[in-house]
């Protein structure tokens, strides 16, 4: 099948990932795929493979432009949020044969904000047949009925035992508010972690940085606290570290934890969102109430105490990605609504 996804960026974050990790598997699987948007260097480290087309769309007007000109040679077009389904939109309206249009809904939450939303939102669900939700809490959340799809992440040796890890707890995320990375700092002041040799790494960036390293220096984990910036090596951070924290109460799905899971790191997450989700039945201390620092620094302490424990959370962990979040399930699901939307 000939498959021509579209995002309006010129950035690269969870769903641009996400667009290039499914672009690389479903040329794997042997369609015929292009993407437009999402930074180049990002796209392109990622996709790693050349017989992708990788095309820069930073506006929703090159988006549209480019929808024009390739998508009539596509079988099916396949949008990620609300900008890319407008300029779809307006696309389908003056290309006869347009090809038929699939959203993929990556947050949960209604289309359409600010003054314009309205109208915004009508104009984007005009041509969409089918949406993809990456998680059933998403599915719930959205307007109109979706075909949950989850993410996969592709399958990983088990990985380090927990005594061969390094004493860190690690954040991976963006530093914006309702992240709540304030929360992770919280939690891993009040474990205690930092005097027994742990120290807490925060992967990412956003606006939240420097009041995050005040709070960090007002709990006096200052010292035992590095702020890494965006990375593009977050796999060998998983690789290395001896937890991952993840406090966002409003994740779609949780990329960091998947890949997390993946990597056979356990994870303490807020049980909230898609967490609940991916993390089911994988160990009560793997889910702690959102917002609930003290809960989460218990979390942290009693795993980070109990090397066999962490390695029986990330065994489990590691079993539940391989057996329902994997890139071949995630192209198996997607097939199936295209072929849907084609027929």
């Amino acid at each position: 099948m000939r498959i021509l996804h579209a995002v309006r960026s010129d950035g690269f974050a969870g769903v641009e990932r996400h667009v290039a990790r499914l672009a690389r598997a479903q040329s794997a699987a042997g369609h015929q795929v292009a993407v437009v948007g999402g930074d180049p260097a990002g796209m392109r480290a990622t996709v790693a493979d050349p017989a992708v087309p990788l095309r820069a769309a930073a506006t929703t007007g090159q988006v549209v432009a480019l929808l024009r000109h390739h998508g009539p040679s596509a079988d099916v077009v396949h949008v990620h949020m609300t900008a890319a389904e407008a300029a779809a939109a307006l696309a389908a309206r003056t290309v006869r044969g347009f090809p038929p249009v699939v959203s993929t809904r990556h947050f949960a939450r209604r289309r359409g904000h600010g003054t314009r939303g309205a109208v915004v939102a009508a104009l984007a669900s005009s041509v969409v047949r089918e949406q993809i939700a990456i998680s059933r809490y998403v599915a719930e959340h959205v307007d109109g009925p979706s075909t949950v799809v989850p993410v996969g992440v592709e399958t990983r040796p088990d990985g380090l035992a927990a005594r061969e890890r390094e004493p860190v707890v690690l954040l991976v995320q963006r530093l914006e508010p309702e992240k709540r990375t304030d929360v992770a700092l919280d939690a891993f002041a009040r474990s205690g972690l930092a005097a027994a040799g742990w120290r807490l790494d925060v992967a990412g960036d956003g606006s939240q940085r420097p009041a995050l390293g005040a709070q960090a220096d007002r709990l006096g984990i200052g010292e035992t606290t590095r702020f890494l910036g965006a990375r593009d090596d977050v796999e060998a951070l998983l690789d290395r570290a001896g937890l991952l924290v993840a406090t966002c109460p409003v994740e779609g799905l949780g990329l960091s934890v998947l890949e997390a899971m993946a990597s056979g790191l356990p994870v303490v997450a807020a049980a909230a969102g898609g967490h609940l989700e991916t993390l089911d039945g994988v160990d009560p201390l793997a889910l702690f109430a959102p917002g609930d620092a003290t809960a989460a620094a218990h979390a942290l302490a009693v795993l980070a105490g109990d090397p066999d424990r962490r390695d029986a959370c990330a065994a489990a962990g590691r079993d539940a990605q391989r057996a329902r979040y994997t890139p071949a399930a995630q192209v198996a699901g997607t097939d199936a609504v295209y072929a849907r939307v084609v027929a």
